[in-house]
């Protein structure tokens, strides 16, 4: 028998010098701090979020809406813009994961935040548990000085001569693709298929083969694909970090893709070092950062900051980061639109024909590009109509005075809707036309500029974007001249889905078939 050492009805007694809790007492004092902290999380959230629209009561305890959220991201997302619009001062509010949720529907007031991305107001996130995959010294967190610097360094990666070097690269990845497209369409009957995996494959191949080609072994890049995949895949669930959960298993990948290509950065180096002729973008990151290592060096000076190894890796994985899923989705609503507009197909095709043929030989080169102006056009409506990343998450470092009425309190995430600023202003805004960007007389892509958001605004405004419209622009001329392609088009095949960026539900099923006599080879 044990000896009691505490009163019979307490609610701590003692067994043998064991602790033992009585539940049955402890629950009215555990059942009174949980309604405690339900009450103080209520009339937070009612002090922090005004009169803004939004839900009446925190319906889930600390979770908030995030069930809605993961369950249908896109009703989410409609909800919030119904509301902010309703509501006359185009932001609503909502709470998730124990914080005040602000989403921003009007263009001008996601300007303001896009602009204000500094250590005393807002910070990029890019996903709301980031920097558990990232790391915190990534390019995405960085601001101030540190931040200009890098991005002046980044600059000549996008010069009109490296981005000649790549569009003859991605000509090259691109083509092999849709060959490959076209040899699985004939063994399986001409049976259509859904394309965003295989163009995520594509996108992969060219990123890699564009940012760190040479450097890659055929084994570097298996290994490279597998973590890769697993990395994309953890970023899109719920972000539960225990051991054998998908967030757990592309946390661990992240470190061992950025190793490969920090391998790859110094291997770069050395070549650049020794007068080699860039072949890629690191290579063109290496020549000026070898030429500011050596000056430095020279000067009795340590190396300038960021062009360590492993500062490269980090950099070149928040490349391929940003290009990969963002291309995917923009290559898949450009083949539906496409298909669903044939006058546009056509004039796309009569364009590239005037410039280029596939009987040549040779790849589109960068003058070509520059020639074609209503392809170009359409790679623009493209993004504007299906913006990659709808929303752009921010958490408020401080707080921060956004209209004359409201002032968001430090702490709240922030959400400005890219995909609502693309349907304001713009005439007949939810017609898909790309004459909008083409037309001298309409000139809407200068006009209408402040509600084109699509690549972001301010310090942070995506410095690849020439690149990733390149990409577009490549592969519609590809695909336009060489395959001839039919969407099988079934109900709701074009709702989209977060995959992470958003695509159509059914992953863009598509039939395919060779157009051109031959295909080239480059």
């Amino acid at each position: 028998m044990g000896t009691r050492t505490n009163p019979p009805g307490s609610m701590v007694e003692s067994f043998h010098g064991l602790v033992v809790v009585d539940l049955r007492t402890a629950a009215p004092l555990l059942a009174t701090a949980v309604a405690l902290y339900i009450l103080i999380e209520q009339l937070s959230y009612h002090r922090k979020k005004g009169s803004m629209p939004g839900p009446p009561l925190v319906v889930v305890p600390f979770l908030g809406s995030v069930t809605h959220l993961f369950r249908d991201p896109v009703g989410f997302w409609d909800l919030q813009a119904t509301r902010a619009s309703k509501s006359g001062a185009g932001l609503t509010a909502d709470f998730l994961f124990g914080r005040l949720m602000v989403f921003i529907r009007d263009s001008e007031l996601s300007r303001r935040v896009f602009a204000n991305v500094r250590a005393d107001a807002f910070h990029l996130v890019g996903h709301p548990f980031g920097k558990k995959l990232f790391g915190d010294h990534n390019l995405i967190y960085m601001v101030g000085k540190e931040h200009k610097d890098l991005r002046r360094r980044i600059a000549p990666n996008f010069s009109p001569r490296a981005l000649s070097t790549y569009a003859v690269i991605q000509q090259r990845v691109i083509l092999s693709h849709l060959r490959r497209w076209i040899d699985r369409s004939v063994a399986n009957g001409g049976k259509a298929e859904p394309i965003r995996v295989p163009c995520r494959d594509m996108n992969l191949e060219t990123s890699q083969t564009v940012f760190v080609g040479p450097y890659l072994t055929v084994e570097t890049r298996e290994r490279f694909d597998r973590d890769y995949n697993l990395f994309n895949h953890g970023f899109i669930t719920f972000p539960i970090d225990l051991p054998g959960s998908a967030f757990r298993r592309a946390r661990l990948a992240v470190p061992r893709l950025k190793h490969i290509l920090e391998d790859c950065a110094r291997q770069s180096k050395q070549r650049m070092r020794g007068g080699g002729e860039p072949e890629c973008l690191v290579d063109y990151l290496m020549q000026e950062t070898v030429r500011e290592i050596d000056e430095a060096a020279a000067a009795g000076l340590p190396p300038p900051p960021h062009t360590s190894d492993m500062e490269t890796g980090n950099l070149l994985f928040d490349f391929l980061f940003a290009a990969q899923d963002a291309s995917t989705s923009s290559l898949c609503w450009a083949v539906s639109a496409l298909d669903s507009h044939p006058d546009v197909l056509a004039r796309v095709r009569a364009e590239v024909a005037a410039l280029w043929s596939p009987e040549s030989g040779e790849p589109i080169t960068a003058e070509m590009m520059t020639e074609m102006k209503y392809t170009q056009a359409v790679a623009r409506e493209v993004v504007r109509y299906w913006p990659p990343g709808p929303v752009v998450p921010h958490i408020a470092g401080e707080a921060f005075q956004l209209t004359e009425q409201y002032t968001i309190p430090k702490g709240t995430i922030v959400f400005p809707s890219v995909y609502e600023s693309s349907f304001q202003g713009f005439p007949d805004a939810g017609t898909f036309d790309p004459e909008r960007f083409f037309s001298e007389a309409r000139r809407e892509d200068v006009v209408y500029k402040r509600n084109f958001l699509a690549f972001g605004a301010g310090p942070h405004q995506c410095v690849g974007q020439r690149y990733a419209l390149n990409h577009l622009v490549i592969f519609m001329a590809l695909l336009a001249s060489l395959i001839d392609f039919r969407r099988e088009r079934t109900e709701g095949c074009d709702v989209p889905v977060y995959m992470p960026t958003m695509v159509p539900r059914d992953g863009c099923v598509v039939h395919l078939k060779q157009r051109c006599a031959k295909l080239p080879s480059f």
